[in-house]
C-alpha cells in the first residue's frame, strides 16, 4: 500500500513540476526575474528528484542474490538520500547564489505579467500535487501527527514528496511576494530577497530529509505497534515461555528482519523445540506480514543472567558456559 501510494504521489508531483518548470523558464526569459530562474531550477531539480525516487522503487524490487542475500529494499533509502543532496545543492544553494547576485546587481522586472501569471499557475499545480500527497499519506498516517509521520515513516517516498511540495508552495508564495514588492517599489532588490528566502527554505527542508533518511539507511527497528504484535505472536505459553531478548531491523520499507532469543522448557525434546519455533515463525508472519526474515534461537531462561542486563558481554539469558553446557 505504501509503495503504490508513494508511486501515485511521485507521478503527480513529477507531472506538475515538469509543467511548472517549463512555464517558469519562459517567464524568466521574458521578465528577467531571478526569483523565476531560482524557482525554475527548483522545479527542474524536483522533477529529477521524483525520477530518482521512481528509479529507487524499481531497483528495490530486484530479487535477492548471494552477494545481497537480504535483497535490495534499502535502494529506496539510498535514492531518497540522494534527493536530499540534490535539493540542498541544486535547489537551495543555487537559489542563495541567485538571490545574492540579484541583491548585488538589481534590475527592474520587465513584462511583470509573465512571472505573476506563471506563479499563479504554479501555485494551482503544486496545490494539486500536494493534495495528492496528503491524500495518499493519510492512508498510512492513521492517528499520527504529520511531524510523527515524517519522522517515523519507513517508506521514504511520501515524506519526501510531502516536504518537497510544501517547500514548493511556500517558495512560490515567497517568489510572488518578492516579485510583487519589486513591482510596487520599483526596486529589484526585493526580487533578490525573495530568492534568498527560497534558498534558505530549500536548504532547511533538505537538511530535514537528509537527517531522517540517514536514520533509515543506518537501520531502524520495527515500530511500537509491530513490535508488540511480534512479541505477542512469539510466546505461546507452552513451549515458548518468554522472550529473552529481541532485535528487529527494517531491510526495506516492507521488509522486516526479526531476531530473538526465546526461552523454552528445559525438558522439551529437539523435535518439540523445532516445531515450536516453526509455529512461532508462522504466527509472526501472520501478525506482521512484512516480517520476511526471522531467526529464533532457543535458550533456557536464567534469572541470574537476566539480572546482569542486556550488555554485549552478557545478554539476558546469557551465553553458554565454556564447557558448552546450558545454564
Amino acid at each position: 500500500m505504501s509503495a503504490s501510494g508513494g508511486t501515485k504521489a511521485i507521478v503527480a508531483a513529477l507531472a506538475a513540476n515538469l509543467a511548472i518548470a517549463a512555464s517558469k523558464f519562459v517567464a524568466f526569459a521574458f521578465s528577467g526575474s531571478s526569483s523565476m530562474l531560482a524557482e525554475g531550477v527548483h522545479s527542474l531539480a524536483d522533477s529529477g528528484n521524483q525520477a530518482l525516487l521512481l528509479v529507487g522503487g524499481k531497483k528495490a524490487q530486484r530479487e535477492a542474490t548471494p552477494q545481497h542475500p537480504f535483497g535490495y529494499g534499502r535502494e529506496r533509502y539510498i535514492y531518497a538520500f540522494l534527493v536530499s543532496i540534490i535539493l540542498f545543492s541544486v535547489g537551495g544553494m543555487f537559489a542563495l547564489y541567485e538571490g545574492y547576485e540579484k541583491i548585488k546587481h538589481p534590475h527592474e522586472i520587465e513584462h511583470w505579467y509573465w512571472p505573476v501569471g506563471v506563479l499563479v499557475f504554479a501555485i494551482i499545480a503544486e496545490t494539486f500535487s500536494f493534495r495528492t500527497a496528503i491524500k495518499e499519506s493519510n492512508v498510512l498516517r492513521g492517528r499520527k501527527s504529520w511531524k510523527e509521520f515524517v519522522r517515523h515513516a519507513k517508506a521514504p517516498e511520501l515524506p519526501v514528496v510531502l516536504l518537497e511540495d510544501l517547500g514548493a508552495l511556500v517558495g512560490l508564495v515567497l517568489a510572488l511576494g518578492g516579485v510583487g514588492l519589486a513591482l510596487i517599489t520599483g526596486d529589484g532588490v526585493w526580487d533578490g530577497i525573495g530568492t534568498i528566502c527560497i534558498g534558505i527554505l530549500l536548504v532547511l527542508i533538505a537538511v530535514v530529509l537528509a537527517i531522517e533518511t540517514k536514520s533509515l539507511l543506518l537501520g531502524e527497528s520495527a515500530g511500537t505497534e509491530e513490535t508488540t504484535k511480534i512479541e505477542a505472536a512469539i510466546v505461546d505459553g507452552d513451549t515458548v515461555t518468554r522472550i529473552i531478548h529481541m532485535r528487529t531491523l527494517h531491510l526495506g520499507p516492507e521488509e522486516l528482519l526479526v531476531a530473538a532469543k526465546i526461552a523454552v522448557r528445559h525438558d522439551e525434546t529437539a523435535t518439540e523445540i523445532a516445531s515450536a519455533i516453526n509455529a512461532a515463525e508462522a504466527r509472526i508472519r501472520e501478525a506482521v506480514p512484512i516480517a520476511r526474515v526471522i531467526y529464533l534461537e532457543p535458550d533456557i531462561y536464567s534469572e541470574a543472567e537476566a539480572a546482569k542486563g542486556a550488555d554485549r558481554e552478557a545478554t539476558p539469558g546469557g551465553p553458554t558456559t565454556p564447557h558448552g553446557t546450558e545454564h
